[in-house]
């Protein structure tokens, strides 16, 4: 592995074996942040991820008020605000962390206080109107400063609303119904969401769900189409809470165990979590990875074949991890499709599109769809030394590093935009491959 300024050379790469300790879930760092500060007292955070996005969501916090301290052995304290940010006039600039910019929007809209939300220039393309939508519904006041349905955002003190139902498009991002539902128990009265159309990503949504309970709030729902929040609803501190591990970063590495013969065995995930990604392994064994699992880990190996099988599957279930599905591929006879993924378009980049323009500088042949992808692997051997633009998407770059495993060079353009999410991703897939 070599580096240079701005691009990484991987492989060429044709083994993967050994263990990796994943760091903390993004999706469960910052929800778990945003609840600690609308509680009431001291909250321990452990095993809390050290990302842009955390420290984007941290940054935030304490702007707002909200104390924070780190403890000597490597904890967050977050001392709450008791359902109500001290400060109440801010500025925040939140990057491109929508796991801070949507619960964020939502959690101010409903206090007092006038506050402007911003991006970079990605974020000012992700949508944000249904959400904006839904809580104009009860008195929230929302100003766009640029485009109508997208930040940068205005914020002032909500009106008075007794409006018992709110309902919010599922179909876009399962963000919106996250951050609504972390949200509502600050109105200390009976509400209800209901989900227009089908609710896309829900493995998100149950991360969310769970957490709530661990701070006190029990959400009822029937199904997937109304949620109910009940009156006189409390944040109650959990005293300590731990972080789980990343169930989409262990994607790659159980990836690559399956791709380059394995074992290789991921430690902070299993049976025992609470993130929906960890089927990814399901997904993986249909492709005939040989798979095992226990609490808190789960380890991948290639099929006893030696080839993996490609899969026609839909992977709603696993919205990011189905990005390192479409990799494996690459390394499958016959052509994959994985289908009911739009939720894709309004990520980091339009990760459909980007992921196809990719994966045709390897030799692919992919066909592109509203919200699915076709991936039929090259004939002969994957095109060497291709340069694979990242577009600030640390998913892009983490899936990419395993086209290296075909026994080629590849180069990854601006690695450094694993730090989103997992900023020695690198330094960890060098360990466990050769």
């Amino acid at each position: 592995m070599s580096a240079q300024l701005e691009t990484l050379t991987l492989g060429p790469l044709v083994a993967a074996s050994g263990c990796v300790q994943l760091p903390g879930s993004k999706s469960i760092s910052n929800r778990t942040l945003l609840l600690a500060a609308l509680c009431e007292g001291e909250t321990r955070v452990q095993g809390l991820l050290k990302s842009d996005d955390t420290d984007v969501m941290l940054d935030a916090l304490a702007k707002l008020g909200i104390g924070i301290a780190a403890t000597s052995e490597g904890d967050i304290i977050i001392r709450g605000g008791a359902g109500a940010f001290p400060v109440k006039q801010a500025e925040l600039f939140l990057g491109n962390a929508g796991t801070a910019f949507r619960p964020l929007t939502a959690a101010l809209a409903l206090g007092d206080g006038n506050y402007t939300l911003s991006g970079v220039p990605r974020m000012h393309e992700r949508p944000i109107g249904d959400l904006v939508d839904g809580l104009a519904g009860i008195g929230c006041q929302i100003r766009y400063l640029q485009s109508a349905g997208f930040p940068p955002l205005e914020i002032r003190p909500r009106l008075a609303s007794d409006v018992a139902v709110i309902r919010v498009r599922g179909d876009v991002s399962s963000q919106f119904l996250s951050a609504l539902l972390m949200a509502l128990p600050l109105l200390r009265r009976e509400v209800s969401v209901d989900v227009v159309g089908e609710l896309i990503s829900k493995p998100y949504v149950e991360i969310t769900l769970n957490l709530l309970a661990r701070f006190g709030i029990l959400v009822e729902r029937d199904g997937w189409r109304s949620f109910h929040v009940r009156a006189n609803s409390r944040f109650q501190s959990p005293g300590t809470i731990q972080v789980e591990g990343d169930a989409s970063s262990a994607s790659y590495f159980l990836a690559a165990g399956a791709i380059a013969g394995g074992p290789v065995r991921v430690v902070g995930v299993g049976k025992a979590s609470i993130q929906g990604d960890v089927r990814f392994a399901e997904t993986l064994a249909q492709m005939g990875a040989r798979i095992e699992t226990g609490d808190n880990w789960i380890e991948a190996r290639s099929p006893a074949s030696g080839h993996l099988i490609a899969i026609d599957a839909d992977l709603n279930h696993i919205p990011d991890a189905a990005m390192t599905i479409v990799m494996c591929a690459l390394f499958a006879d016959g052509t994959t499709t994985i289908r009911n993924i739009a939720s894709w378009r309004v990520k980091e980049t339009d990760r459909i599109s980007a992921m196809a323009r990719e994966l045709r500088k390897l030799g692919a042949t992919v066909e592109e769809g509203v919200d699915y992808l076709r991936v039929t692997p090259p004939a002969a051997a994957m095109t060497s030394g291709a340069a694979i633009d990242t577009y600030d998407d640390h998913r892009m770059a983490m899936c990419f590093s395993l086209a290296a495993l075909g026994g080629i060079p590849v180069v990854i353009n601006d690695p450094k935009c694993v730090g989103k999410t997992f900023p020695d991703y690198f330094s960890a897939f060098a360990a466990v491959t050769r």
